[in-house]
This record gives structure tokens, sequence and C-alpha cells, in this order.
């Protein structure tokens, strides 16, 4: 399964409206997509469509997350907004 190591990007980290564009762009996708804590392996990664099991991950600023995917594309764009602040926009 493709995946990417990303630093989150966002002020607030991945809370409210970074969460709601990310899942956003992970409902175009029809394959699944994972958010999941590095430094945590034990939580269980988020699925990317829900902005709610997005924000309980509880990633800040700075925190390192992996994205994964059987659709590379998603991994790469999903991965890209992760790292964006998205608040900026």
């Amino acid at each position: 399964m493709p995946s990417k190591k990303v630093v989150v990007g966002s002020a607030v980290g991945l809370h409210a409206r970074p969460a709601a564009i990310i899942a956003e762009a992970a409902g175009e996708f029809d394959d699944e997509i994972l958010i999941g804590l590095v430094n945590d392996p034990d939580e269980e990664p988020a699925d990317a469509s829900s902005s709610l099991l997005i924000m309980a991950l509880g990633a800040e600023k700075g925190t390192e997350v992996e994205v994964s995917s059987d659709n590379a594309d998603a991994v790469e764009k999903i991965a890209a907004l992760v790292e964006k602040d998205l608040d900026a926009e």
C-alpha cells in the first residue's frame, strides 16, 4: 500500500477547517485513504473522508503523520493538503 510521511502544516493542526478540507478532498476518491500518527503506532488510523475522525487524532502543527491508500494519486493529494497551512487560505 503506497504511503507518505508528512508533517502537519496548519497552525491549528488537523482541526475543524483543515480536517473538513482534507475530508472533502478524500471524498473525491473511491479508495480508502487513511491518516495515522507516526509517533503513536498504537493509535488507529483515521479515515481521511471523515473530518471528525481526522480531528480525533489530535494532530497538532508539526506532528508527523502517515497518509496511506491503495491509490498513489490519493496519497499524494491528501499528503500535500496535510502539509499546507489550510487555515491561511
